[in-house]
This record gives structure tokens, sequence and C-alpha cells, in this order.
């Protein structure tokens, strides 16, 4: 197995490493638990640019250093000084990080894997909830904090809750802002897999590292039609289903698919 090749500065606040066709994003202030910051924001967006932009990278792998994954934001940034009024404008911070950065993470051209290493509370659950697959170590956890200071889930929470595990466990978790742990994360269908905390970042990467050699475009149009499907009518999905397959159809990795299971041979994916 190939060394990983570290592409930012060791200092950067998001770190990021090349192995073979993942790419490695490592949220990178463990002393703040990874809270957001509008600096890490910048490099996070430009981390996700970059490996979306490589032709290189067929998956990509996000996780965080030390021992939290990521507290949310930093109530303490700059970027959350007071506007004309004298208070804080969380809207413009919303309009100018967590927006974009949930749509980013939607519209990545290849499947995103995120790693829990510890705990991710308010935006840094919502973030997590936003990449393909989540994996979390046992000793991780998950809080919606924002009711005990008086907001509401962003980053996508609102749209991303209910969807995964139902209005009345969504609003129970939003509106208590109770801990929860990895296991019941995993039994509620916020997140893929439990793991144990030593075993998270092998099988993490294993799994992003099964994706990449994966037909790239299937898994992300297949991400896209999972999502468009949420406001369809059964018909319209069908409809879907067909326009979406008769584009697959049409390319490289179907044909080779078909060819290397005539031909038992394992398949080589192209597509992105």
């Amino acid at each position: 197995m190939s060394e990983a090749t570290l592409l930012s500065s060791p200092d950067a606040l998001v770190l990021v490493a090349q192995r073979g066709a993942v790419r490695t994003l490592t949220l990178n202030r463990p002393a703040a638990l990874n809270s957001f910051t509008q600096d890490m924001h910048v490099e996070l967006r430009a981390a996700l640019d970059g490996a979306a932009a490589d032709p290189a990278v067929r998956a990509v792998l996000i996780t965080g250093a030390g021992r939290g994954f990521c507290a949310g934001q930093d109530l303490n940034d700059p970027g959350m000084a007071a506007g004309a009024d004298g208070k804080p404008d969380i809207a413009a911070v919303i309009e100018a990080n967590y927006r974009p950065l949930a749509l980013r993470l939607q519209a990545m051209p290849v499947p995103v894997v995120c790693a829990v290493n510890g705990v991710a509370a308010g935006a840094g659950a919502n973030f997590a909830f936003c990449c393909d697959i989540v994996l979390a170590a046992r000793s991780a956890s998950f809080i919606q904090a924002f009711a005990k200071i008086g907001l509401i889930p962003d980053c996508g929470g609102t749209w991303l809750l209910p969807r995964l595990v139902g209005r009345s466990r969504a609003l129970a978790l939003a509106l208590t802002g109770d801990k929860l742990s990895a296991a019941d994360a995993e039994r509620f269908g916020l997140i893929w897999q439990v793991v144990d905390d030593a075993d998270l970042p092998a099988q993490a990467l294993a799994l992003a590292d099964k994706l990449a050699a994966m037909p790239s475009r299937a898994l992300v149009a297949t991400r896209q039609a999972l999502d468009a499907s949420q406001a369809l009518s059964l018909a319209d999905a069908l409809a879907l289903e067909a326009r979406v397959q008769g584009e697959l159809g049409r390319a490289h990795d179907f044909a080779e698919g078909v060819a290397a299971f005539q031909q038992k041979r394992p398949a080589v994916f192209k597509d992105r």
C-alpha cells in the first residue's frame, strides 16, 4: 500500500493528503476540537474544490485531528463579529460559510466518506451528515447543540435530520440538544457504521479505497437521484431513473463493467 503524500502545510487548518485515488482532508484545530472559523472554512472549501477539480481523485475522506471531529462554530472567531446593530449577523455567517459548504458536498463529483473520530456537535454533526457515508468511532458522539444557545440546526440540519431519522426523532434531537452516542446514531440511521476507535482510520480508508475503484459517475448519479426522488412522485422518480440510466448506459463505465463481468476480470472504471 502506497504512502500518503501531504499536499498542504503541516500547520494548515485543513490538512490535505493523497494516497492512491483517495484525497484525505483532516480538520486541524485539535486544541479547539476542530471548531469552525472563517479561515478554516476558506481552507476547507478550497480543499474540496481542489479535490473536485483533480481527475486523480476518485474518493474523498474527511476526518478530524485529535480527540474531536468538529465542535461546530467557534463562537469566539472574528467571523462572528457584531453587525451594524451591534449584534452577531449569523445569517451572514451561514450564507458565507455553511450554505456553500453543504452545497459543495452535495455536488462533489466523487463519493465522500466521513470518519467521525470524536465529538461532532452543532454544525460539525450536520457537516458529517452531509457526506455520503459516515463511519464513527465507538467513543464518538453527536449533538444538535443549537437549541442550547437559542438557534436552529444549520449546515443543512433542517433538511437532513428528518430525512435520515424521521420527524419525531429529528425534533427530539433538535429540541433537547441531548448527546447521542455513536451506537445510537447508527441505530437511528444517522450514520452507516460504528467501529472500534483504533480501527476507524484503517476501515474508513479501506471504504474510501473501495469506492475509488468503483464507477464514480454512477455513484454520484445515485446520490443525486436518491436526493431528488424525495420530492418526486413514483411516476416522476421512474422517469428520472430512465433518463439517468439512459445517460449512464452510453458511458464508458457501463460497457467496461459488462465486459469485465463477461470476461470474469476486474473492471477498470474511468468515468468521473
